[in-house]
């Protein structure tokens, strides 16, 4: 893999195409891209010189909202090689979702593409900016977000003040070869290089900051359970926009040479057809996808043969879909990985050479150099071997924090540097950890991790209404979905599928509830407390789901990404 002692993201990708100058390093079949660690290097530093001549500095936020576009990865590596900060912006945020990100990271670059099947990006961006149609680019002064300064489009169409990918491109190639070095040998390790927002039960998204050693080490550990080498070729169709994807995906393949081959948007046929064209030796995805490829594969025959390992996360796998994968798809040396993404993200992991019954009911082992322990929730001590407790993780994995909020990292990262994940489990027997039940007040919806105050915050903001209680619910397929119980002001009137309306096109489709239901009162505890597991127990019954679901438990940063746009419609 390499004897580098905590290089940079920068260093990484020039170790590695010192090392594998010819191996296929990133590869589009139908775009009929491909290009080897020394081409990508070298792209990398085109896009990176360009940033440079627009001014961009280190440190300085620079978002990214785009599928898994090759342009992603070439600004993941080329904004590292300067230091500046990534921002990823999930695919599928809606208006008041990419206003806040944008405003609360203090973003002054944004890198996109026009738009997915069911996102108009170039609407959403004019609508918040209008101040767009009549400035220069590069010269954008915006009233709802003052920093932001360039705006990049991804691809040669031209549109008012914004540069297109090509021209910042050509500005690379003005700026010197040596001015480029100079930046890069200026930047530490444990400097912050990616921002990625997660909600939480307290607000809106909060910028999880993640240094280069916290992201490199990571992936070193998470290729090492996976046994990944220069030879493999790792099929990528989780987002890039989430940890699963950009650490998980791209990174792991980076640190060990092997060959990145991307699927943009999620759709099963692609990747099967890519896995088995492209003999792709690995696989990543969330339960959801896999079980749409086992789907799919029972009418219609792929080759895939090639595949030998892979990762399953982002929610908790049944067994018989586990075994599934493993007997069906040939992924005999399938791993299951657990963490959230202010664990950068991996904290537990299953390995390709445990038994199989521990790979497919437990999360495994931690990572390399990461501590994990057990403790009772009242008073925080450990616990013993076969009780259930926090999982709390401590090591290099942790992130630095949440951008500009100290408060909120105070909350869940003690002074002894244990991160609280918030996640309930027990070590058995074996060393092995298993996930029981969760504390945080989080949706799992195929993948998607859905925070309810953020949803609550902003229905909340209706005129029409007094209180809204957002939970999950059961699903058979998507493992939960959203309900809302809304309170009315007085003498207002709402339907369920007006308060659709008022949440379409502002926040993403997934967090949009499926079930609207309204009440006078909540269920109450002795102390007042809304009893949001008495509301379940009534949806429940009221709407007859089943009393229980195959749920995630915690967050590695996944998503199953606008899945709707490219496959069987979703329930």
């Amino acid at each position: 893999m390499g004897d580098f002692t905590k290089p940079t993201m920068g260093e990484l990708i020039d170790n590695i195409a010192n090392m594998y100058p010819d191996n296929e390093a990133l590869v589009y079949p139908e775009r009929n891209i491909r290009y080897t660690y020394k081409e990508l290097r070298e792209a990398c530093n085109q896009f990176a010189k360009g940033l440079l001549k627009l001014g961009v500095k280190k440190g300085d936020s620079t978002a990214i909202w785009a599928t898994n576009v090759p342009e992603w990865v070439i600004t993941q590596y080329g904004s590292a090689k300067i230091g500046a900060v990534l921002v990823t912006i999930n695919t599928q945020y809606k208006l008041f979702e990419l206003k806040n990100i944008l405003e609360q990271s203090d973003t002054k670059t944004l890198i996109m593409i026009e738009g997915t099947k069911t996102s108009d990006y170039i609407s959403m961006i004019y609508e918040l900016c209008p101040e767009l149609n009549n400035c220069k680019p590069g010269q954008l002064v915006s009233e709802k977000l003052p920093l932001l300064k360039n705006i990049i489009m991804i691809g040669n169409k031209k549109y008012p003040g914004m540069f297109t990918w090509e021209e910042v491109i050509g500005l690379g190639e003005e700026f010197p070869d040596e001015e480029l070095a100079t930046r890069m040998a200026e930047l530490d390790p444990d400097d912050v290089i990616h921002m990625i927002y997660t909600s939480g039960t307290t607000g809106l998204p909060k910028g999880v900051m993640l240094s280069h050693n916290n992201l490199i080490t990571n992936a070193k550990g998470t290729a090492e359970c996976m046994n990944l080498n220069y030879t493999d070729r790792l099929c990528i169709p989780v987002p890039f926009s989430h940890c699963f994807g950009c650490v998980a995906g791209t990174l792991c393949c980076v640190v060990t040479g092997a060959t990145m081959v991307p699927v943009e948007m999620f759709n099963a046929e692609q990747v099967l057809k890519v896995v088995a064209e492209e003999r792709c030796t690995a696989l990543h995805g969330v339960p959801t996808m896999f079980m749409m490829e086992l789907s799919l594969l029972e009418q219609v025959n792929f080759d895939i043969s090639s595949l030998r390992t892979g990762i399953v996360a982002g929610a908790s796998c049944p067994i018989e879909v586990l075994k599934k994968i493993v007997d069906v798809m040939n992924i005999r040396e399938i791993v299951v990985a657990y963490g959230q993404t202010e664990a950068s993200p991996g904290i537990l992991n299953t390995r390709t050479d445990d038994p199989l019954d521990l790979r497919i009911s437990t999360v495994g082992r931690p990572l390399p150099d990461v501590e994990v322990k057990i403790i009772n929730t009242t008073t925080g001590e450990t616990v013993p071997m076969g009780v259930e407790g926090e999982i709390c993780a401590r090591g290099y994995n942790v992130m630095k924090g949440y951008y500009k909020m100290p408060e909120a990292t105070a909350e869940v990262i003690d002074k002894d540097g244990w991160l609280h994940t918030g996640d309930i489990g027990l070590i058995d027997e074996n060393g092995y950890y298993m996930i029981t039940c969760r504390i945080k007040d989080i949706i799992i919806r195929g993948g998607e991790n859905i925070y309810p105050k953020e949803i609550e915050v902003f229905i909340a903001s209706h005129p029409s209404v007094r209180n809204v209680q957002v939970l999950g619910v059961p699903s058979v397929k998507y493992g939960e979905e959203v309900m809302a119980y809304i309170q009315l002001q007085e003498g207002c009137v709402l339907t369920q599928e007006m308060v659709k309306d008022f949440c379409a096109g502002q926040i993403a489709r997934c967090k949009i509830p499926k079930y609207v239901a309204f009440v006078d009162s909540y269920p109450l505890s002795a102390n007042g407390k809304i009893l949001k597991c008495k509301l379940r127990e009534m949806a429940i019954e009221e709407l007859g789901l089943p009393g229980s679901c195959q749920n995630g438990l915690s967050e590695i940063g996944v998503s199953l990404a606008e899945v709707s746009a490219t496959a069987p419609a979703r329930s």
